[in-house]
């Protein structure tokens, strides 16, 4: 808490408010009381400039692109560490030991199996179903199988719903996809990691096994990091804003993959695709960059600039050098890939695009690598949605310890009409 006040005078009455510290970026004017004082609200669409709760998990500051995980900026754990590593940091706050590690990837492995009476669910969707409604419906399920980690009182039965809901995830998410091809589902194995596991639930078959690349496996698993936590997302506050009421924590994830869903979050990435699919050839590229610049004209580049970041995405930066990688490992074939590439280094050197700092953001180039790698773009937000598990439950746990934490309840400017008297319906 700073010395300093922030003083608000209302009706010719001032009135001083705390101003809040955090370890770095902006200071915070604490409003808890502001309608017992004043007796009104703060009126702030989107909460985009609300701080909701305080958080040690992670921090971003979109001006300067940065983005640290519990301190460490998030090119050093993609390129250095692993997403387990990842996920033991923001579950614990500390990266782990040899030995936690190890003890650690073991619990997630001896997770990752999911009840047999689940496999039933998923029959129950049509075969036509969007992945993501499978995850939505599935992920809710787990709390009906899953009653010995549901009391969120329980400090021991938060960690193993947190365990399991990283473990099982990757397998929930094959099968969603094994599903809607009309594939039979495959089991995981404990001799792989985690990512490698993933994978070969994803595109193996009884008729042949599939065996991951390691640079396909380190590229997913690079994806999983940068997706792991991105501070106060719609979904990431739509999952606290559930767990405030005391919803299990299956309830809540299951509350984030469906915010996760809308396009406007999750399904950014399949945009750009979508977008490179439209330009088709290299040679098209001028007509949709003089497109972009024109304000008339409703196109729009898909994967370029980022709300929060107002400078380089800093996890741009890895999938850059990783899709690279990628395509150079496949030897993919493709046009689309072509346009990638000639579009973003328009985009890099273009003064229109440097001056408005459109810069390639991480789901231009996390796009390129999914389809690359074989994924159909119905599975991009559920991989998104696999990834940032984590985040959501290290959110979760953060909320449930904070003894400041209340049931989350915002308000509103009412504009609808005042009280006014029932007319019966043969008089109207």
């Amino acid at each position: 808490m700073s010395d300093n006040k922030a003083s608000l005078t209302v009706g010719g009455e001032a009135k001083d408010y705390a101003i809040m510290d955090g370890t770095v970026g902006p200071q915070v004017i604490d409003v808890r009381k502001l309608y017992a004082n004043t007796g009104m609200f703060t009126y702030d669409p989107g909460f985009t400039s609300t701080a909701s709760c305080e958080s040690g998990l992670t921090y971003i500051d979109g001006d300067a692109g940065v983005l640290l995980h519990r301190g460490y900026p998030i090119g050093q754990l993609a390129e250095q560490s692993s997403f387990m590593e990842v996920c033991y940091l923001l579950l614990n706050g500390e990266l782990p030991s040899k030995s936690e590690l190890a003890d650690f990837t073991n619990t997630i492995t001896r997770h990752t199996m999911i009840h047999e009476q689940l496999t039933a669910f998923f029959r129950g969707f049509r075969r036509d179903a969007h992945p993501m409604a499978i995850m939505v419906g599935v992920v809710g399920a787990l709390s009906a199988f899953y009653h010995d980690s549901t009391d969120i009182n329980d400090p021991e039965q938060r960690r193993i719903a947190s365990h399991r809901l990283i473990a099982k995830m990757p397998t929930i998410a094959a099968m969603a996809h094994k599903y809607s091809v009309g594939q039979p589902f495959v089991y995981p194995r404990n001799d792989l990691s985690y990512t490698a596991n993933f994978l070969r639930m994803t595109f193996s078959v009884p008729a042949e096994d599939y065996i991951p690349d390691p640079v396909i496996v380190d590229a997913m698993d690079k994806i999983f990091i940068l997706h792991a936590d991105h501070e106060q997302n719609a979904s990431t506050s739509t999952v606290r804003l559930a767990g405030s009421s005391g919803a299990n924590p299956f309830a809540c994830i299951a509350a984030g993959i469906a915010c996760l869903w809308g396009p406007a979050h999750g399904g950014a990435n399949e945009a750009a695709l979508n977008m490179l699919r439209e330009i088709g050839t290299v040679d098209r590229i001028p007509e949709y960059i003089a497109r972009a610049k024109n304000k008339d004209d409703p196109f729009r580049l898909m994967g370029f600039g980022h709300r929060v970041y107002k400078n380089y995405d800093p996890r741009a930066t890895v999938m850059q050098k990783t899709a690279k990688d990628v395509l150079e490992k496949l030897g993919v074939n493709d046009p689309i890939f072509d346009v990638a590439k000639e579009l973003e280094q328009i985009a890099l050197n273009d003064p229109y695009f440097v001056e408005k700092k459109l810069y390639p953001n991480v789901d231009f180039y996390s796009g390129v690598i999914l389809s690359a790698i074989g994924f159909p773009t119905e599975m991009f937000t559920v991989l998104f949605a696999l990834a940032r598990t984590v985040g959501w439950v290290a959110q979760w746990n953060e909320m449930i310890s904070d003894p400041a934490q209340k049931i989350g309840r915002p308000r509103q400017l009412y504009t609808g009409p005042t009280e006014r008297d029932y007319v019966p319906v043969d008089a109207r």
